[in-house]
């Protein structure tokens, strides 16, 4: 069962707001056209490699914070100042997509109800305050909760939405838009998302048991994950106008099936920015600071902080934003790699 309880955390992160919008896919994937399905592929294997190395280090070296886990990937003391700024990337980008998180939720209570966005992040806010001082128990059962319904109802809607498309014809469906490297754009991903799953692996230590364990959270993860993004690759086919002008391209093609799976899809979306928002908030915290009363005080300020930024919205941070980040988080990918 500690498995299943690792993968659902993993991917309740991995889900966020970017993925099941479709807007992560379309950029990573889908612009490079049908070469975009080797690229899903490829990415989560990387992924899955990842996944097992960190789990792999942390259980073998015995590592909780951090810190501990750069000096294990790179234990060259000579090197402290990359560690240092390695560190000061990391929380950073945990910290500024934390924001956009609640900031989103905002943003798609505002779009979709006409609710004023600041209700929708003070909501967001204080809900994950409370999950927050749950510490990791908390996080691990929200995630056990919501991800298996947010994995059902992903594979459901896909299911009805891509029934029309011949997966042997997918090229006369998909135009390419982008000749850059998919290969490049596969390994991007992997990367800017390691930045975010890293410190999350970190927090679950204590539910890994055995080498033969990790294999399987790494497999499971791998399979679920990449079957996710195939049926968000194949959502967006069925896209009929310009799709570089959509925020959310796969909530445009649900909206278009029925009113019902619309709302149960933005059900998906506002369920996959809670899960996200609690997990990197709880890396966060316990990356900084270990005091139970500076934790407590931490928590506030950032969520605090995440509603006075909720005005900043998401879009652009998936376009400009992750791909810089995933440069930046190579070097930490390719030390993880060759460790031991």
């Amino acid at each position: 069962m500690s498995i299943l309880k690792v993968v659902f955390v993993i991917i309740g992160t991995l889900i966020g707001a970017g993925f099941a919008s479709g807007q992560e896919i379309y950029v990573f994937f889908f612009s490079y056209g049908i070469k975009g399905i080797a690229g899903i592929i490829i990415s989560n294997i990387l992924m899955g490699i990842v996944i097992y190395k960190t789990l792999k280090i942390i259980n073998k070296n015995e590592i909780k914070t951090y810190k501990e886990f750069l000096d294990a990937i790179i234990p060259n003391s000579q090197m402290q100042s990359l560690k240092k700024i390695i560190n000061i990337i990391i929380n950073l980008f945990i910290l500024i997509t934390f924001f956009i998180m609640i900031a989103g939720f905002g943003a798609y209570f505002e779009q979709e109800f006409g609710i004023d966005s600041i209700i929708g992040s003070i909501v967001l806010a204080i809900g994950t305050f409370i999950i927050l001082m749950t510490s990791v128990k908390g996080v691990v059962k929200v995630n056990e909760i919501l991800v298996p319904i947010l994995i059902t109802f992903l594979i459901i809607i896909g299911t009805i939405s891509i029934k029309e498309i011949h997966i042997l014809n997918l090229g006369k469906y998909i135009t390419q838009t982008n000749n850059s490297s998919f290969i490049l754009s596969a390994i991007l991903y992997s990367s800017y998302n390691s930045i975010l799953l890293i410190p999350v692996l970190l927090t679950l230590k204590k539910y890994l048991k055995n080498h033969k364990q990790i294999v399987s959270i790494s497999i499971i993860t791998t399979i679920i994950i990449t079957t996710i993004a195939l049926i968000i690759y194949l959502l967006l086919v069925k896209v009929d106008v310009d799709i570089t002008k959509l925020e959310m391209p796969a909530v445009y093609v649900v909206s278009h099936i029925n009113k019902t799976i619309k709302y149960i899809y933005g059900f998906i979306i506002l369920g996959s920015i809670f899960t996200t928002t609690i997990s990197l908030g709880t890396s966060f915290l316990q990356n900084i600071q270990k005091q139970n009363r500076k934790y407590t005080q931490a928590a506030i300020t950032i969520c605090t902080l995440a509603v006075l930024f909720s005005g900043i919205g998401f879009s652009n941070l998936i376009n400009s934003l992750y791909p810089i980040f995933g440069y930046l988080g190579l070097i930490q990918i390719l030390r993880l790699i060759v460790s031991g």
